[in-house]
């Protein structure tokens, strides 16, 4: 007991759980605007490890990390395109057009990778971002070192959640594209163009996904391997449902999934005799848990999967 007492009064066990969640929030608000205007966006693990892959190559390229995060959200939302091109005026599949994506995104982000190194036995390095304490705030007690010692993609990550959350509940466009979301045809009557809004909506989000991704390379690590989403973006499709849609749900959820895993990690060097492997499943069996109880009460965008064509019912 004294142990698990310790675990959680660690001041590194909370400042990891919020470095751990930090792709996934990206991840997670990504999917849930793509959610909210009616599409399935499940090429997420795709673009994320392609996100992954821009964001790392551009600073190996000489690129500053600003610039690979922002190489980065322009390459997702390029995928985010294509994604919607196909799913919102052809009308298409949006699960087999985002399982189509997942796959050319990664392996596309593998074969220019080994364009990029060929010849490497281990991955390249790039200096990544370094915690930025912010004056003042940094040096208040167990808190201080936790939210206000991070790195900087980290604090646009929770800026994000709150514009996010802002402009969807609090201004035109967000009432715009939860209308779209809930009856495109309602949109069109009241003058909107639902297929737009759509698309920059998918744009958009497959951008935060790509960012997810280039935060692994450029600041949770500084290299970049093919595998190294490992089902991220699987999670935060899951998170969203767990989230009912909404941003600072969303961010509750990822600091959950974010909480089991660091204190699996941790808790792997102090129990003896147990397989690690048995550690490695706890966050997902808790946060498939918490999603079973969570999506009872989950309300669904009405238009979700549904293909928008003017003038049809």
């Amino acid at each position: 007991m004294s142990t698990l007492l310790d675990i959680l009064s660690s001041i590194g066990m909370w400042e990891a759980v919020l470095r751990i969640a930090t792709p996934l929030i990206f991840g997670t608000l990504g999917v849930l605007l793509c959610e909210r205007v009616g599409v399935l966006n499940l090429g997420i693990e795709g673009i994320m490890t392609f996100g992954a892959m821009v964001g790392w190559l551009t600073v190996y390229s000489g690129g500053d990390l600003w610039t690979g995060m922002l190489a980065a959200a322009a390459a997702g939302a390029l995928f985010g395109l294509l994604h919607a091109m196909m799913t919102v005026p052809l009308g298409l599949s949006q699960h087999v057009t985002g399982l189509g994506i997942t796959l050319f995104a990664s392996s596309l982000s593998y074969y220019i990778f080994r364009l990029a190194v060929p010849t490497a036995s281990s991955p390249p390095t790039v200096t990544p971002f370094k915690p930025l304490p912010i004056p003042g705030l940094s040096e208040i007690p167990f808190v201080g070192p936790v939210l206000f010692s991070q790195t900087p993609p980290t604090y646009l990550a929770l800026a994000v959640v709150a514009l996010l959350a802002f402009g969807l509940y609090r201004t035109p466009l967000g009432l715009a594209l939860r209308m779209t979301g809930e009856n495109p045809h309602a949109a069109d009557a009241q003058g909107l163009d639902p297929i737009g809004l759509r698309i920059g909506a998918i744009m958009a989000g497959s951008a935060l996904m790509a960012m997810g991704g280039a935060f692994l390379t450029l600041a949770a690590f500084n290299s970049f391997f093919p595998t190294m989403i490992q089902g991220r973006g699987w999670i935060c499709v899951a998170l969203v449902v767990f989230a009912s849609w909404r941003p600072a749900r969303a961010l509750l959820g990822a600091l959950l999934f974010a909480f089991f895993d660091a204190f699996q990690l941790r808790l792997q060097t102090v129990v003896d005799g147990v397989p690690y492997q048995l550690f490695l499943m706890l966050p997902y069996l808790l946060s498939i848990l918490a999603l079973i109880l969570m999506a009872r009460r989950a309300r669904v965008p009405q238009a979700l999967m549904q293909p928008y064509r003017r003038g049809e019912r």
